[in-house]
């Protein structure tokens, strides 16, 4: 049986995708919304995550051990991360990733704990056995099931656009200087985690290579981009190795 702590998740996420999905239309139509929807996207997220870290790590402990623990944990990066996006100036993009993950959320809410409660069990499989859950349960379990991945790989790549957009938007004033280095760390993190943002990553990198050294360009472009991309990896190489030691974790 869901608990009150149960819903209150589930509500924080329903809370995200409509307030997300609001504002997502505003932009691509080019009207005028408020910020209010933006941020209460993100104080979806915030509730949502906080009681996932609540429920993973326990009762705030200060000491070392907790906070080293507490650092490495996926679900408190994507709550540091949203507290950051709820703080700061809106970026659109930033709800995607978010939003993705709540929708899966919902939907699994959905099936498991609003169908059973409103909609009629079907006929038991076997004769005696126990009473199967509804057709279109059935039929939204695998389509969670059959498009998670792809999901997964979008938000992927979303993230990488992200940083992209962070990284302009800093060079153009539209965001604070602050935001790409943080976003940045944030993806190292995630490349660390992530076997979908590593093979984002890679196919990126390779795109980019193909277009960096294409013949006709300056033959200092390529050189430009290997010593980026030579900076880039030492520079995340460096936390990669001494994280190797702690484990890695399963996506």
């Amino acid at each position: 049986m869901a608990t009150t702590q149960h819903y209150l998740w589930a509500g924080g996420h329903f809370l995200l995708l409509l307030a997300a999905l609001r504002y997502f239309i505003a932009s691509v139509t080019f009207s005028t919304i408020s910020a209010w929807w933006y941020k209460a996207g993100f104080l979806g997220a915030l509730v949502s995550y906080a009681i996932v870290c609540h429920k993973s790590l326990g009762i705030f402990q200060p000491n070392l051990a907790y906070v080293q623990k507490a650092l490495t944990d996926e679900n408190v990066q994507y709550f540091l991360l949203a507290f950051f996006w709820w703080s700061s100036k809106p970026v659109t993009i930033a709800l995607m990733p978010y939003f993705v993950f709540s929708l899966f959320h919902a939907l699994t809410f959905t099936r498991t704990t609003l169908m059973p409660r409103f909609l009629p069990p079907g006929p038991p499989a076997t004769p005696g056995g126990p009473p199967q859950p509804h057709h279109l349960a059935k039929r939204l379990q695998l389509w969670v099931k059959a498009n998670y991945d792809p999901a997964m790989r979008i938000v992927a790549f979303a993230e990488l656009l992200i940083f992209v957009r962070v990284a302009f938007g800093a060079i153009l004033f539209r965001n604070s200087l602050l935001t790409p280095l943080i976003y940045a760390h944030f993806l190292r993190q995630r490349y660390y985690h992530s076997g979908f943002t590593r093979n984002a990553i890679a196919v990126a990198d390779a795109r980019i290579s193909a277009v960096i050294n294409r013949p006709g360009l300056p033959p200092a472009v390529p050189m430009v981009w290997g010593r980026i991309r030579e900076m880039v990896g030492r520079w995340a190489g460096g936390v990669l190795e001494q994280q190797a030691g702690q484990g890695a974790r399963r996506d």
